[in-house]
């Protein structure tokens, strides 16, 4: 194991992370809060641990990471940059529980949306418009923002794509992994920017729109407003934020190729029109629940159901209304479309689409050879053969989902949580989505859960925005076997 590489560039992301600190500094000393000294330390620490990682093994051989130190770097990157980027929020007295902070954190940088404030309202601005640029900043992924800027990263750089991106989509843009992270960021930063236009033409201040667009694109879900997106009551703002959590959610390879004037990959991807299916479907089959049970006109419950639904599947967490209330159908619906998430290569999180979709033409082909028994099939997406390695991987990855799903909602029942708020949260957290049923929905928060539970779902939350693989393999002993 490469160990002296792995911590430079840990240093190197945590030095990254810094410099964004000085945004959410500026919005504090344009306001005048009183959270400008917090902020301000925090920088400091963050800079200067940066600094002392960086240079304490810069004259490490820079050679091309291994696969195995990608997963330790990406891992372990993830782990520092939450612990750094919880210090705003204890030093601004936000939090005075290091468990509180660590967990609003690691919730910011995973994109999960699970929050643990109370008052949002009452928190300084500076705080807050860093808690949401945590969630842009881990919507397109930490280390693939240094992959855009650092091409010191060399060769080893595709190790950590890999790690950060599941492999199956693993596909160079560009003849260079720097170049192609680096349109990928620009891309979001365009998209990012257009919402944040939008949200402001709707009403929202100029603070409210750059911190919603921030959390929309990253499908992130923290909002300025305890009351969420349904604070400002506005069909607009919903439609331009279904929107923008719609397009967040597809894979951004597509837009690569679009912005090139190659539309038609979205019409050829078998994942995208599989997307677009099941968002459709759910959408019809959740408006026509609430129409006349919860809302009196079919364009209310349209509204509500299309908003709720594609909240939900992108796994950015926001909320119109409080779905506890509404029936049990339409609540298991929504913990369904939790599973699915958004397209594999989006900042979405949940298993991705094109995993259930592959699972759906499995279970097909099986039940087909049980009828034509020497007929030969062949698995096809997008009219490329798919291994049996990587249907291999995707049952293996689903097992391992469910096992942690598992084992989480035992855990958090024996530490005396109730067995819906249990199950819900643990599937939530895994997912990166937010609110959960019972004592978690929509309407509450976590703070009321226990410091042992919370860090339960600090590590689910890892787990999922990594995409099980890369965390899980550290626990397995022949790993660390030479």
């Amino acid at each position: 194991m490469n160990w002296k590489t792995i911590v430079n560039l840990t240093g190197v992301v945590v030095l990254i992370v810094s410099l964004f600190m000085l945004l959410p500094l500026g919005i504090s000393f344009y306001y005048g809060g009183s959270d400008l000294p917090a902020l301000g330390a925090s920088f400091a620490v963050t800079f200067s641990s940066g600094m002392a990682l960086f240079f304490l093994t810069r004259r490490s051989k820079k050679e091309d990471l291994r696969h195995r130190d990608g997963f330790v770097a990406v891992t372990l990157s993830w782990a520092a940059v939450t612990l750094f980027g919880a210090l705003p929020f204890l030093f601004s007295r936000t939090f005075t529980s290091f468990t509180d902070a660590y967990f609003e954190a690691m919730a910011g940088f995973t994109t999960t949306g699970a929050s643990v404030l109370g008052d949002i309202e009452g928190v300084q601005k500076g705080v807050l418009f860093w808690r949401s640029i945590t969630q842009w900043l881990g919507g397109m992924g930490i280390v693939l923002f240094s992959l855009a800027v650092l091409p010191m990263i060399g060769g080893g750089g595709m190790q950590l794509f890999k790690a950060e991106v599941p492999e199956i989509t693993v596909d160079k843009l560009r003849p260079r992994i720097v170049d192609t992270a680096k349109a990928l960021w620009y891309i979001y930063a365009s998209l990012t920017a257009l919402a944040a236009i939008l949200f402001v033409m709707g009403g929202m201040s100029v603070y409210d729109g750059v911190n919603h667009a921030f959390t929309t694109l990253a499908t992130g879900g923290f909002s300025t407003r305890g009351a969420s997106i349904a604070y400002y009551d506005s069909p607009f703002i919903d439609a331009v934020t279904t929107l923008f959590m719609f397009l967040a959610g597809i894979n951004y390879t597509l837009y690569f190729y679009a912005f090139k004037g190659d539309l038609s990959r979205f019409a050829r991807s078998d994942e995208f029109r599989f997307y677009l299916r099941v968002t459709v479907i759910a959408i019809a089959l959740l408006a026509l629940d609430l129409w006349g049970r919860d809302y009196d006109s079919l364009l209310s419950s349209v509204r509500y159901a299309s908003f709720q639904v594609v909240s939900i599947m992108t796994t950015t967490g926001y909320a119109t209304a409080d779905y506890e209330r509404w029936s049990y159908f339409a609540q298991l619906l929504l913990v369904i479309l939790m599973f699915f998430g958004g397209m594999i290569g989006s900042t979405g999180g949940g298993m991705k689409q094109v995993r259930i979709l592959l699972m759906f033409k499995q279970a097909y082909r099986e039940l087909y050879q049980l009828i034509h028994p020497r007929a030969l099939t062949v698995l096809k997406l997008e009219d490329r053969f798919v291994p049996k390695e990587i249907l291999g991987s995707i049952w293996g990855f689903l097992f391992l989902f469910l096992i942690i799903w598992v084992g989480g909602t035992l855990v958090m029942t024996l530490l005396g949580v109730d067995i819906i708020t249990a199950a819900s949260t643990v599937v939530s957290a895994l997912c990166n989505v937010g609110p959960a049923l019972g004592g978690a929905g929509p309407a509450e928060n976590y703070a009321a859960l226990p410091h042992p539970a919370k860090w339960v779902l600090t590590f689910c939350m890892l787990v999922g925005r990594l995409e099980v693989y890369t965390v899980i393999i550290l626990f397995v002993p022949h790993f660390w076997k030479k």
